[in-house]
């Protein structure tokens, strides 16, 4: 194989790649954050509360420390629409089926996404996917 062809695969690659890593980072921790809000809240633990004692942990991340913070501010990141994350989930989905395979968490990831795409429209930030679940359960996040 030339250089230029080797190359040009190498491209391919790493962009099926960033699609994929899109799926891990913003469309599966996302909604997995805001369920360990919700439920922590239906519990009775104070937002606040919970977020320090994540903070730290196992399960912190570059993705909570953005994430939790917006969350509670109520702006849900306005940085990236629900419109991009739907294509994003589409086309990573569609690389995975091309090679044969299937992605169970990317594939309910894309249907809760477009599910909040639906209600909220494709100009709503990101995390209007954790505001579908407060909508559905009937309580905000914010303190």
């Amino acid at each position: 194989m030339d250089e230029a062809r080797f190359a040009a695969l190498e491209a391919r690659l790493r962009a099926a790649e960033d699609q994929l890593e899109i799926i891990r980072l913003i469309a599966t921790y996302g909604p997995a954050i805001g369920e360990a809000m919700v439920t922590a809240k239906k519990a009775g633990l104070d937002p606040d509360v919970w977020w320090e004692a994540m903070k730290g942990g196992a399960a912190d991340s570059f993705v909570m420390q953005h994430d939790v913070p917006s969350i509670l501010a109520g702006h849900y990141d306005p940085s990236f629409t629900l419109a991009l994350c739907c294509k994003d989930l589409k086309l990573a989905n569609e690389i995975a089926q091309s090679q044969g395979y299937e992605l169970p968490m990317g594939g309910m990831a894309q249907k809760l996404f477009q599910q909040a795409l639906q209600t909220y429209g494709p100009d709503a930030a990101e995390l209007h996917v954790v505001k579908l679940l407060e909508d559905r359960v009937g309580l905000m996040l914010r303190p």
